[in-house]
């Protein structure tokens, strides 16, 4: 402030990588691995235990690619908010965009693979 001996001080913060992106694309990865078990569930039959395993298997990847679609959702709002100067930025949005695509991926092909899963246990 001119003429008084105060001043204004504005730290610079560093931006941070979104926590919410990188577990969404964890999240991501799991559901895609999880949709593997899914198909390989499926394909083996009845044998061990055919759909029941599989849809069991469904469960749990779906909910794990929705979570992974509304943290990569909530990961891209975080990064575009405007954050005035002393607060702290977020990047990441490659990472969210990653998670929000793996999510949906894995929800997608649990679910085919419930499909095949009980087409096979039909036949």
């Amino acid at each position: 402030m001119p003429g008084t001996p105060f001043g204004v001080v504005h730290l610079d913060v560093p931006p941070v990588t979104s926590g919410l992106a990188i577990g969404s694309l964890i999240a991501g990865i799991a559901a895609i691995l999880v949709s593997l078990l899914v198909f390989c569930f499926g394909i083996a039959g009845p044998d061990y235990g055919g759909a029941w395993a599989a849809g069991a298997f469904t469960v749990l990847g779906a909910l794990i690619g929705v979570g992974a679609v509304v943290a990569g959702l909530l990961a891209r709002r975080q990064i575009r908010r405007p954050a005035p100067p002393p607060s702290v930025r977020f990047t990441g949005a490659g990472l969210a965009v990653a998670g929000l695509s793996c999510g949906g991926v894995g929800l997608l092909f649990s679910l085919v693979g419930l499909g095949l899963a009980l087409v096979v246990q039909i036949t």
